[in-house]
């Protein structure tokens, strides 16, 4: 990586507008957009970055509620990196098919749908491509959707950095409380397909509210993608939603022995939505069976909070200098 990135990577906040009102733009006009068909018949929208010669790819799994849209400088910074950039809206969010008449509703009929497509998303638009190489940067939701993909196809990428992945969820009543509400709820179907107890539509937090990023400028910029067109809104997830959420994280560490393919799990000190404790316990259950995660355990961002590609630059910059290092050691 060279040190000309890492330098922007270290200030950009500063001229934030002017970057994204200069060089974003103009990266952004570069994009290719397409459309895959899903598991059972959605349509999922995808988004492409890539110049001729680029011989690595990195697949980017976004989190709940997000979309491509959101990932623009992410996107921007791997290219300039050296990599062609793939994105997927998972189903249900985004700019790809909902499932439900409100279609803020996070939901999914069985979280190994999202797993579904994925692969078939891998197996048209990723190994189809012209790349030696190629890697996967997933975060939160999507991280938990690309280690599931990885478990079922150990061979399917060369590396995989999983930033905050949800491998368990914070909840905020006790699981001896949690079990049973999401068991009954699923008895009836306008409990287990509505919002969980807590959410609803989407509506902008104050900045001072948010538990995602430290970062005004960029916390700002992403809600203003919402604002501005309406379809990407996501609000709170399903009941269903987060009993699937639970099980997938459960499965992933029951098969978490198995796992041998190269992975950096990038976590956030400051964690307010997924279970750090989870994290670590994948890397020991790993490191026990002789297939340790890069450095062992986890790489800890201080003071970040779980958005970790959204945060302050400080923090941001620790982290995609990591992630970059890390696929570049992997070609």
């Amino acid at each position: 990586m060279s040190q000309h990135n890492k330098k922007e990577w270290d200030s950009r906040e500063s001229t934030f507008s002017a970057f994204t009102l200069g060089p974003l733009i103009d990266f952004w006009q570069l994009r290719e957009e397409g459309k895959i068909v899903g598991a059972d018949g959605l349509l999922l929208c995808f988004v492409r970055f890539s110049a001729p010669g680029n011989r690595c790819v990195v697949v980017v799994s976004p989190g709940r509620g997000e979309s491509y849209v959101k990932y623009a400088e992410v996107a921007y910074d791997l290219f300039r990196s050296g990599f062609d950039v793939l994105i997927l809206d998972h189903r249900g969010q985004g700019r790809s098919d909902r499932m439900l008449s409100d279609d803020q509703r996070g939901h999914v009929v069985q979280f190994s749908d999202y797993v579904d497509d994925f692969a078939i998303f891998w197996q048209q638009e990723v190994l189809a491509g012209p790349w030696e190489h190629r890697f996967i940067l997933a975060h939160s939701m999507g991280g938990a959707i690309a280690t599931q993909f990885l478990q079922r196809y150990p061979d399917g990428c060369d590396a995989i950095a999983l930033c905050a992945p949800m491998f368990g969820i914070i909840m905020r009543l006790p699981e001896w409380v949690v079990r049973p509400l999401l068991d009954w709820a699923e008895g009836h179907q306008r409990l287990r397909e509505g919002y969980a107890m807590g959410t609803g539509r989407w509506h902008a937090l104050p900045f001072s509210l948010n538990v995602l990023t430290h970062s005004r400028e960029r916390y700002r910029r992403n809600v203003r993608f919402f604002a501005d067109e309406p379809r990407l809104r996501v609000g709170g997830p399903t009941y269903h939603w987060v009993r699937e959420g639970i099980l997938a994280g459960e499965q992933i560490l029951a098969s978490a022995v198995k796992d041998a393919f190269p992975t950096l799990v990038v976590q956030a000190e400051e964690e307010r939505v997924v279970d750090n404790r989870m994290h670590d316990r994948y890397c020991e259950i790993r490191a026990e069976a002789g297939h340790p995660c890069d450095g062992g355990k986890p790489l800890v961002i201080q003071g970040a909070y779980h958005e970790i590609l959204f945060e302050k630059d400080a923090m941001r910059s620790v982290a995609l200098t990591a992630i970059v290092d890390f696929f570049h050691r992997h070609r």
